[in-house]
């Protein structure tokens, strides 16, 4: 009688993607392990203490958020109106944009769209946020624990403010060939759900709180210009116009800042203060034929 065996291991790329994915996460976790503090004033909390702590300043640091503009002043609405016109003038360019930006996608690698795609996801992004956060807990270590909560409070906070905007507005996305014009606000279709790019803000408050644990202004826009991928992939696949993309990067920021400064008053370690030392500033340079993001540090 003749046996044989076949290997029962057959390719999956999704496995392969998590791999990978899992691997870097790895990898960064040890970086910020070996840059934490060892001694913290909750080093002799249980864990169980220390979960309850830091779930209260997720939820505190959300509400936080939300009620920030309430405090500000001349400054902050200053930006916030420039903001608003920047968005207002992208959005006049939106058809032109979206035509260029769509022609490119073929010369684009598989992989780099397939990663703005999956890492703009809910599943993928809490997939991070919750291994930094976990690993922080039960390592007792303030710095990750923190780093977790931040990117926890910001994810959640600014996706849920796009998942009101998006049915509140009803834009209608470039693939529906409605035009930049259309808006249908409360239409279930997920056709109408252009304004913000919910996968933007996702990816890109990560990158800018992980960004906030190094003081290297060169490591800084690495990490930022991998934040953006998901939210330009967004613009490869026709799912969102520019000006979306540019409101979901705006939020983001915002939301984090307002939790960073929130979480201050929480926990010893502070990367506010190392923010002052070297900052980069953003300007958004707009010409015949080019629309570019200039970060100047």
């Amino acid at each position: 009688m003749l046996l044989k065996f076949e290997p029962s291991f057959k390719y999956n790329p999704f496995f392969l993607k998590i791999s990978v994915f899992l691997l870097l996460y790895l990898f960064f976790t040890i970086q910020l392990c070996a840059q934490a503090d060892s001694e913290s004033a909750f080093s002799d909390k249980t864990t169980w203490q220390l979960f309850k702590y830091d779930i209260g300043n997720v939820f505190k640091g959300v509400g936080h958020s939300y009620t920030r503009h309430l405090h500000w002043e001349g400054k902050q609405w200053g930006t916030f109106g420039t903001i608003v016109a920047g968005t207002g003038l992208l959005y006049v360019f939106d058809e032109q944009t979206s035509e260029f930006i769509r022609r490119q996608q073929l010369g684009i690698p598989r992989f780099i769209r397939d990663y703005g795609t999956k890492y703009g996801s809910p599943q993928y992004n809490y997939m991070l946020t919750g291994g930094v956060y976990l690993t922080g807990l039960f390592t007792k270590d303030e710095k990750l624990r923190r780093t977790g909560v931040l990117l926890i409070a910001s994810a959640s906070s600014a996706g849920l403010l796009q998942q009101v905007t998006k049915s509140v507005v009803g834009r209608a996305r470039p693939v529906s060939n409605k035009g930049k014009d259309t808006f249908d606000p409360f239409n279930s279709s997920r056709k109408f759900h252009s304004f913000p790019s919910g996968h933007t803000i996702l990816a890109f408050t990560n990158a800018y709180a992980i960004a906030k644990q190094f003081k290297s202004p060169w490591l800084k826009g690495g990490i930022y210009a991998i934040g953006l991928v998901p939210g330009v992939s967004r613009l490869w696949d026709g799912e969102h116009w520019l000006s979306d993309v540019a409101l979901g990067v705006a939020i983001s920021i915002f939301t984090v800042e307002s939790i960073d400064r929130y979480l201050d008053r929480k926990y010893d370690e502070k990367y506010n203060d190392q923010q002052q030392e070297k900052k980069i500033s953003w300007n958004l340079n707009i010409g015949p034929g080019q629309v570019g993001l200039v970060g100047r540090f």
